[in-house]
Protein backbone atom coordinates (compact mmCIF):
# COMPACT_ATOMS: atom_id res chain seq x y z
CA UNK A 1 0.00 0.00 0.00
CA UNK A 2 2.66 2.64 1.18
CA UNK A 3 4.48 1.25 -2.37
CA UNK A 4 1.88 2.39 -4.60
CA UNK A 5 1.20 5.66 -2.60
CA UNK A 6 4.63 6.22 -3.08
CA UNK A 7 4.54 6.09 -6.80
CA UNK A 8 1.67 8.14 -7.26
CA UNK A 9 3.10 10.87 -5.77
CA UNK A 10 6.22 10.57 -7.27
CA UNK A 11 4.08 10.33 -10.59
CA UNK A 12 2.64 13.15 -9.36
CA UNK A 13 6.00 14.95 -8.76
CA UNK A 14 6.71 14.34 -12.54
CA UNK A 15 3.79 15.76 -13.35
CA UNK A 16 4.00 18.83 -11.84
CA UNK A 17 7.76 19.37 -12.73
CA UNK A 18 6.03 18.95 -16.94
CA UNK A 19 4.07 21.58 -16.06
CA UNK A 20 6.26 24.02 -14.55
CA UNK A 21 8.65 23.44 -17.24
CA UNK A 22 6.05 23.85 -19.87
CA UNK A 23 4.42 27.02 -18.22
CA UNK A 24 5.13 30.52 -19.79
CA UNK A 25 6.84 31.05 -16.50
CA UNK A 26 8.85 28.58 -17.87
CA UNK A 27 12.43 28.92 -16.69
CA UNK A 28 11.68 30.24 -13.40
CA UNK A 29 10.89 27.04 -12.38
CA UNK A 30 12.31 26.44 -8.82
CA UNK A 31 12.97 29.92 -7.51
CA UNK A 32 11.75 31.75 -5.65
CA UNK A 33 7.97 33.47 -6.99
CA UNK A 34 7.81 36.22 -4.78
CA UNK A 35 10.20 39.59 -4.56
CA UNK A 36 9.99 42.70 -3.03
CA UNK A 37 12.97 45.90 -1.90
CA UNK A 38 15.04 45.15 0.59
CA UNK A 39 13.89 45.97 4.05
CA UNK A 40 16.58 46.49 6.33
CA UNK A 41 16.05 45.87 9.93
CA UNK A 42 18.10 47.78 11.79
CA UNK A 43 18.39 45.77 15.13
CA UNK A 44 20.72 43.36 12.90
CA UNK A 45 24.38 43.54 12.61
CA UNK A 46 26.91 42.74 9.84
CA UNK A 47 28.94 39.47 10.94
CA UNK A 48 32.27 39.17 8.08
CA UNK A 49 33.88 35.50 7.97
CA UNK A 50 36.56 34.17 5.49
CA UNK A 51 35.92 31.37 3.36
CA UNK A 52 39.39 30.26 1.74
CA UNK A 53 37.63 29.65 -1.67
CA UNK A 54 35.16 32.28 -1.41
CA UNK A 55 36.05 35.21 -0.04
CA UNK A 56 34.71 37.03 2.79
CA UNK A 57 31.09 35.99 3.23
CA UNK A 58 28.84 38.23 5.21
CA UNK A 59 26.29 37.00 7.81
CA UNK A 60 23.46 39.13 9.22
CA UNK A 61 23.39 38.61 13.47
CA UNK A 62 20.16 38.81 15.63
CA UNK A 63 20.85 38.66 18.95
CA UNK A 64 18.32 37.08 21.78
CA UNK A 65 16.19 39.08 23.54
CA UNK A 66 17.78 37.95 27.11
CA UNK A 67 21.53 39.24 25.37
CA UNK A 68 23.18 36.24 27.41
CA UNK A 69 21.64 32.73 25.51
CA UNK A 70 24.34 31.45 23.40
CA UNK A 71 21.15 29.38 21.28
CA UNK A 72 21.65 29.32 17.61
CA UNK A 73 19.24 28.94 14.84
CA UNK A 74 20.83 29.53 10.82
CA UNK A 75 18.45 31.21 8.82
CA UNK A 76 19.03 29.41 5.04
CA UNK A 77 17.69 31.19 1.76
CA UNK A 78 16.15 30.32 -1.43
CA UNK A 79 17.75 29.51 -5.21
CA UNK A 80 17.71 33.69 -5.58
CA UNK A 81 19.47 34.43 -2.77
CA UNK A 82 20.97 37.99 -2.90
CA UNK A 83 24.24 39.43 -2.24
CA UNK A 84 23.19 42.28 0.07
CA UNK A 85 20.86 40.39 2.37
CA UNK A 86 19.28 37.80 3.53
CA UNK A 87 15.41 36.93 1.82
CA UNK A 88 14.33 36.48 5.59
CA UNK A 89 15.08 40.01 6.28
CA UNK A 90 14.11 41.35 3.50
CA UNK A 91 10.61 39.74 3.29
CA UNK A 92 10.04 38.66 6.39
CA UNK A 93 9.78 39.88 10.24
CA UNK A 94 11.10 36.37 11.80
CA UNK A 95 13.34 37.88 13.35
CA UNK A 96 11.92 39.37 15.83
CA UNK A 97 9.76 36.46 17.16
CA UNK A 98 12.97 34.22 17.23
CA UNK A 99 14.74 36.64 19.33
CA UNK A 100 12.01 37.29 22.03
CA UNK A 101 12.04 33.02 22.29
CA UNK A 102 15.63 34.20 23.53
CA UNK A 103 17.42 32.49 20.34
CA UNK A 104 20.15 34.06 18.31
CA UNK A 105 19.81 34.63 14.28
CA UNK A 106 22.57 33.73 12.01
CA UNK A 107 21.17 34.71 8.36
CA UNK A 108 24.09 34.09 5.91
CA UNK A 109 24.02 36.45 3.23
CA UNK A 110 24.83 35.68 -0.95
CA UNK A 111 24.52 31.85 -1.85
CA UNK A 112 22.15 31.95 -5.09
CA UNK A 113 21.97 28.52 -6.93
CA UNK A 114 24.21 26.85 -4.20
CA UNK A 115 22.06 24.39 -2.27
CA UNK A 116 24.27 25.60 0.41
CA UNK A 117 27.02 23.06 -0.48
CA UNK A 118 30.57 21.97 -1.57
CA UNK A 119 30.70 22.28 -5.20
CA UNK A 120 32.60 20.38 -7.51
CA UNK A 121 33.77 23.12 -9.30
CA UNK A 122 33.41 26.52 -9.98
CA UNK A 123 30.46 27.12 -12.33
CA UNK A 124 31.11 27.42 -15.87
CA UNK A 125 30.22 26.72 -19.35
CA UNK A 126 33.17 26.66 -22.04
CA UNK A 127 35.59 27.48 -19.73
CA UNK A 128 34.31 30.72 -19.09
CA UNK A 129 33.41 31.27 -15.45
CA UNK A 130 31.40 34.16 -14.22
CA UNK A 131 32.00 37.41 -12.19
CA UNK A 132 31.41 36.91 -8.50
CA UNK A 133 32.42 34.84 -5.62
CA UNK A 134 29.22 33.83 -4.35
CA UNK A 135 29.70 35.34 -1.52
CA UNK A 136 27.74 38.28 0.45
CA UNK A 137 29.81 40.44 -1.75
CA UNK A 138 29.05 40.98 -5.08
CA UNK A 139 26.73 39.92 -7.95
CA UNK A 140 26.82 36.86 -10.58
CA UNK A 141 26.89 37.84 -14.21
CA UNK A 142 27.16 34.09 -15.47
CA UNK A 143 28.01 30.98 -12.36
CA UNK A 144 30.76 32.48 -9.93
CA UNK A 145 34.49 32.41 -10.56
CA UNK A 146 35.64 30.56 -7.47
CA UNK A 147 33.93 27.27 -6.43
CA UNK A 148 30.78 27.00 -3.11
CA UNK A 149 32.06 25.49 0.05
CA UNK A 150 29.18 26.52 1.45
CA UNK A 151 28.46 23.40 3.56
CA UNK A 152 32.35 23.87 4.97
CA UNK A 153 31.64 27.60 5.54
CA UNK A 154 28.77 27.44 7.67
CA UNK A 155 30.17 23.75 9.23
CA UNK A 156 33.28 25.45 10.19
CA UNK A 157 34.21 29.07 9.09
CA UNK A 158 31.16 30.77 10.27
CA UNK A 159 30.37 27.57 13.39
CA UNK A 160 33.85 28.51 14.77
CA UNK A 161 33.85 32.47 14.22
CA UNK A 162 30.31 32.50 15.88
CA UNK A 163 31.48 30.53 18.76
CA UNK A 164 35.23 32.11 19.68
CA UNK A 165 33.81 35.62 18.54
CA UNK A 166 30.21 36.04 19.92
CA UNK A 167 30.42 32.82 22.83
CA UNK A 168 27.10 31.53 20.30
CA UNK A 169 27.09 27.25 20.89
CA UNK A 170 28.68 25.36 18.58
CA UNK A 171 26.61 22.67 19.41
CA UNK A 172 22.77 21.46 19.54
CA UNK A 173 22.04 24.50 16.72
CA UNK A 174 18.76 24.90 14.61
CA UNK A 175 18.89 25.19 10.81
CA UNK A 176 15.94 25.99 8.68
CA UNK A 177 15.43 27.36 5.12
CA UNK A 178 12.72 27.89 2.23
CA UNK A 179 12.95 26.06 -0.88
CA UNK A 180 16.90 25.16 -1.80
CA UNK A 181 17.67 26.45 1.68
CA UNK A 182 14.98 23.52 3.14
CA UNK A 183 16.70 20.72 1.23
CA UNK A 184 20.12 22.71 2.39
CA UNK A 185 18.65 22.08 6.04
CA UNK A 186 18.53 19.16 6.10
CA UNK A 187 21.64 18.00 4.32
CA UNK A 188 23.30 20.12 6.85
CA UNK A 189 22.08 18.41 9.69
CA UNK A 190 22.57 14.78 8.25
CA UNK A 191 26.05 15.24 8.24
CA UNK A 192 26.82 17.34 10.92
CA UNK A 193 23.92 16.62 13.67
CA UNK A 194 26.67 17.72 16.59
CA UNK A 195 25.90 21.13 15.47
CA UNK A 196 22.35 20.82 14.33
CA UNK A 197 19.80 18.89 16.57
CA UNK A 198 17.13 20.89 14.89
CA UNK A 199 16.38 21.41 10.98
CA UNK A 200 13.47 22.85 9.51
CA UNK A 201 11.93 22.62 5.55
CA UNK A 202 9.34 24.83 4.26
CA UNK A 203 7.98 23.99 0.71
CA UNK A 204 11.41 22.23 -0.14
CA UNK A 205 12.88 19.71 -2.55
CA UNK A 206 13.22 16.36 -0.51
CA UNK A 207 13.28 13.91 -3.22
CA UNK A 208 15.72 15.30 -5.70
CA UNK A 209 16.18 12.22 -7.40
CA UNK A 210 12.58 12.05 -8.37
CA UNK A 211 11.74 11.61 -12.06
CA UNK A 212 11.96 14.70 -13.61
CA UNK A 213 13.75 16.51 -10.50
CA UNK A 214 17.37 17.18 -12.54
CA UNK A 215 15.98 18.29 -15.39
CA UNK A 216 14.39 21.12 -13.40
CA UNK A 217 16.84 21.72 -11.30
CA UNK A 218 19.23 22.53 -14.39
CA UNK A 219 16.70 24.57 -15.97
CA UNK A 220 16.44 26.68 -13.15
CA UNK A 221 19.68 27.28 -12.43
CA UNK A 222 20.53 28.32 -16.02
CA UNK A 223 17.49 30.83 -15.59
CA UNK A 224 19.31 32.60 -12.67
CA UNK A 225 22.41 33.86 -13.90
CA UNK A 226 23.24 30.93 -16.10
CA UNK A 227 24.71 28.54 -13.05
CA UNK A 228 25.86 24.97 -14.63
CA UNK A 229 24.63 22.43 -12.26
CA UNK A 230 26.89 20.18 -13.59
CA UNK A 231 29.64 22.12 -11.02
CA UNK A 232 27.19 21.02 -8.33
CA UNK A 233 26.99 17.35 -7.41
CA UNK A 234 28.63 16.43 -11.06
CA UNK A 235 26.58 14.79 -14.00
CA UNK A 236 23.16 12.98 -13.13
CA UNK A 237 24.82 9.48 -12.43
CA UNK A 238 26.87 11.15 -9.66
CA UNK A 239 27.00 9.75 -6.28
CA UNK A 240 27.07 13.26 -4.88
CA UNK A 241 23.10 13.39 -6.40
CA UNK A 242 22.18 10.73 -3.60
CA UNK A 243 24.22 12.55 -0.75
CA UNK A 244 22.30 15.15 -0.90
CA UNK A 245 19.34 13.78 -1.36
CA UNK A 246 16.99 14.01 1.84
CA UNK A 247 14.57 10.94 0.70
CA UNK A 248 17.82 8.84 0.26
CA UNK A 249 19.49 9.88 3.54
CA UNK A 250 16.41 9.49 5.51
CA UNK A 251 17.48 6.68 7.15
CA UNK A 252 20.56 8.14 9.73
CA UNK A 253 17.66 11.62 10.43
CA UNK A 254 15.94 8.89 12.23
CA UNK A 255 19.26 7.25 13.66
CA UNK A 256 20.43 10.69 14.77
CA UNK A 257 16.88 11.60 16.33
CA UNK A 258 17.22 14.64 14.84
CA UNK A 259 14.02 16.71 15.20
CA UNK A 260 12.59 17.99 12.22
CA UNK A 261 9.88 20.04 11.23
CA UNK A 262 8.43 19.77 7.74
CA UNK A 263 5.76 21.66 5.76
CA UNK A 264 4.42 22.54 2.13
CA UNK A 265 1.25 23.89 0.84
CA UNK A 266 -1.36 22.45 -0.94
CA UNK A 267 -0.39 25.25 -3.90
CA UNK A 268 -3.69 26.47 -3.90
CA UNK A 269 -3.70 30.49 -3.42
CA UNK A 270 -4.91 31.56 -0.02
CA UNK A 271 -4.30 34.73 2.23
CA UNK A 272 -1.17 36.29 0.49
CA UNK A 273 -1.83 35.53 -3.40
CA UNK A 274 -3.70 38.86 -3.80
CA UNK A 275 -2.86 39.31 -7.41
CA UNK A 276 -3.76 42.94 -8.64
CA UNK A 277 -2.07 42.98 -12.09
CA UNK A 278 -1.53 40.87 -14.53
CA UNK A 279 2.60 40.73 -13.55
CA UNK A 280 1.07 39.36 -9.97
CA UNK A 281 -1.11 37.03 -11.44
CA UNK A 282 1.54 35.54 -13.44
CA UNK A 283 3.66 35.22 -10.37
CA UNK A 284 1.09 33.56 -8.26
CA UNK A 285 0.51 30.75 -11.21
CA UNK A 286 4.66 30.29 -11.08
CA UNK A 287 4.11 30.18 -7.17
CA UNK A 288 1.52 27.69 -7.27
CA UNK A 289 3.22 24.91 -9.83
CA UNK A 290 6.82 24.98 -8.10
CA UNK A 291 4.67 24.76 -4.36
CA UNK A 292 3.28 21.83 -6.35
CA UNK A 293 6.56 20.62 -6.95
CA UNK A 294 7.84 21.05 -3.20
CA UNK A 295 4.55 19.34 -1.88
CA UNK A 296 4.96 16.07 -3.94
CA UNK A 297 8.08 16.05 -3.19
CA UNK A 298 7.39 16.77 0.62
CA UNK A 299 4.69 14.13 0.74
CA UNK A 300 7.19 11.58 -0.79
CA UNK A 301 9.73 12.01 2.26
CA UNK A 302 7.34 12.04 4.72
CA UNK A 303 6.36 8.39 3.20
CA UNK A 304 9.95 7.14 3.28
CA UNK A 305 10.10 8.09 7.23
CA UNK A 306 6.79 6.68 7.80
CA UNK A 307 8.25 3.38 6.00
CA UNK A 308 10.87 3.67 8.60
CA UNK A 309 9.14 4.21 11.50
CA UNK A 310 10.60 7.94 12.53
CA UNK A 311 8.16 9.88 15.36
CA UNK A 312 10.89 12.90 15.09
CA UNK A 313 9.06 15.04 12.91
CA UNK A 314 6.41 17.58 12.80
CA UNK A 315 4.62 17.78 9.67
CA UNK A 316 2.40 20.79 8.71
CA UNK A 317 0.41 20.48 5.12
CA UNK A 318 -1.84 23.73 5.13
CA UNK A 319 -5.23 23.84 3.14
CA UNK A 320 -3.65 26.57 1.13
CA UNK A 321 -0.28 28.23 0.44
CA UNK A 322 1.86 29.07 -2.65
CA UNK A 323 5.48 29.42 -3.33
CA UNK A 324 5.63 32.32 -1.31
CA UNK A 325 7.23 34.26 1.80
CA UNK A 326 4.23 35.24 3.88
CA UNK A 327 3.41 31.27 4.12
CA UNK A 328 6.63 30.75 5.30
CA UNK A 329 7.03 33.20 7.50
CA UNK A 330 3.55 31.87 9.18
CA UNK A 331 5.83 28.26 9.24
CA UNK A 332 8.56 29.84 11.26
CA UNK A 333 6.34 31.20 13.63
CA UNK A 334 4.22 27.65 14.40
CA UNK A 335 7.80 26.13 14.34
CA UNK A 336 9.27 28.30 16.84
CA UNK A 337 7.80 26.96 20.36
CA UNK A 338 9.02 23.06 19.01
CA UNK A 339 12.30 24.50 17.86
CA UNK A 340 13.13 26.22 21.40
CA UNK A 341 12.37 23.26 23.09
CA UNK A 342 15.05 21.42 21.22
CA UNK A 343 17.88 23.14 20.47
CA UNK A 344 20.93 24.54 23.42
Amino acid sequence: MQVSKKRGYLRRAAAAVTMAVLMPVGVAVMGDASTASAAFNPSGQDFWVDSASMGPIKSRIFRANDGNTNRVVYALDGLRARDDLNGWEIETDIARTLTAANINVVMPVGGQNSFYSDWAAPSSFFGASGSSSGSGTGSADVGQRNRYTWETFLTQDLRNALSSRLGFSPTRNGVFGLSMGGSAALTLANYHPDQFSYAGSFSGYLNVSAPGMKEAMRLAMLSQNGFNIDAMWGPPWSPAWLRNDPFVYAPSLKAHNTRLWISAGSGLPGPFDRPASPVDLFNTGNAMGLEAIALANTRAFQLRMSSLGANNVTYDFPNVGTHSWGYWQDEVFKMTPDLSAHIG
